[in-house]
């Protein structure tokens, strides 16, 4: 059994990470969020030192580490706004942990060549959490690809739409120098899933970029991709019957059916992690520069072969 802390207590989906240590039969020792608001733990574990300010927690973990390998923190778990993953990634290598952090592990592609210093000299790994890639019906897609002809290039159309409230603007979400834009918030592990089964970016443009809409196109080694991101509930297609999510992923006119089989991903990276075989630095270094490159992107009047149908 490990010794798990989380940072990012009251965050949505610190509960996916909970679920997941207890799952693999670890225990949550302390965790940290400014807010207060944590009851969440007592679903899943009881007696976990819980802090308010880094610094406590900080010195709490610095504490810990000093104990014996039974006391100590062994993986620490980062869930906290994207512009603070690399601050505490560094914390917790310099605790002696293992880091297990939300996507996007970092906002710009230069802070993962300190990460990976970092990881020389702590002698500790950085992992972070690719769930679609453990997702059955996307990990069968890539296999069919790999198995077509190698020259065949692919027609791929991506639309996700998840609508947010007003309560988005105001959060750190809201504002692109924390959040990265709409691109990296809910866009990263996309285009993440594109490049692991497509093959890395030869092209890229942007058609629309705004607080709530992105859109644009990429073409990968094996496939011209037409991507639209949206969090504006007024996106959502008819066929969404009332629901506040529509994903989907269209690859040669066919429909990619993966709505479900989400529960339990989380768990499963989890599993591969706790193996040494979970997803690490270099494996998060094309989705990170595919957002960082959006996000300082103008956009251009699309040509309409490369135009997302949602983009007017």
């Amino acid at each position: 059994m490990k010794n798990f802390a989380l940072i990012g207590t009251a965050g949505y989906i610190a509960p996916r990470h909970l679920q997941a240590i207890r799952d693999t039969g670890n225990t949550l020792i302390a965790a940290c969020d400014r807010s207060d608001s944590v009851g969440v733990l007592d679903r899943y574990f009881t007696d976990v030192h819980s802090f308010t300010e880094f610094e406590r927690f900080d010195r709490h973990g610095e504490k810990l580490r000093r104990l014996d390998e039974a006391g100590r923190i062994h993986y620490v778990t980062i869930c906290s706004p994207n512009y603070l993953h690399d601050v505490h990634i560094h914390f917790a290598l310099r605790i002696g942990a293992e880091v297990i952090c939300e996507k996007p592990l970092v906002l710009n592609p230069w802070n993962l060549d300190a990460l990976r210093e970092m990881e020389r000299e702590s002698g500790h790994r950085v992992w972070t959490v690719l769930q679609l890639r453990v997702h059955p019906a996307l990990l069968a897609l890539r296999e069919r690809i790999a198995a077509g002809p190698a020259d065949r290039i692919h027609e791929v159309e991506l639309t996700y739409i998840t609508s947010r409230g007003r309560w988005y603007d105001y959060s750190w979400k809201g504002d692109v120098q924390k959040s990265g834009g709409i691109a990296t918030n809910i866009g990263i592990h996309f285009f993440d899933l594109l490049a692991w089964i497509f093959g890395p970016p030869r092209d890229m443009e942007v058609h629309l970029s705004e607080a709530h809409r992105a859109a644009g196109y990429i073409e990968l080694e094996r496939a011209r991709v037409r991507w639209y991101l949206s969090i504006d509930r007024n996106d959502l297609p008819a066929a969404a019957a009332g629901k506040s999510t529509w994903r989907s992923i269209m690859v040669d006119g066919e429909e990619v059916e993966f709505s479900e089989g989400f529960t339990d991903l989380h768990t499963k990276v989890y599993e591969g992690i706790l193996a040494g075989r979970g997803f690490g630095i270099e494996e998060a270094r094309t989705s990170v520069e595919i957002a960082h490159w959006i996000r300082h992107a103008k956009a251009i009047k699309a040509d309409p072969a490369r135009r997302h149908p949602l983009v007017k």
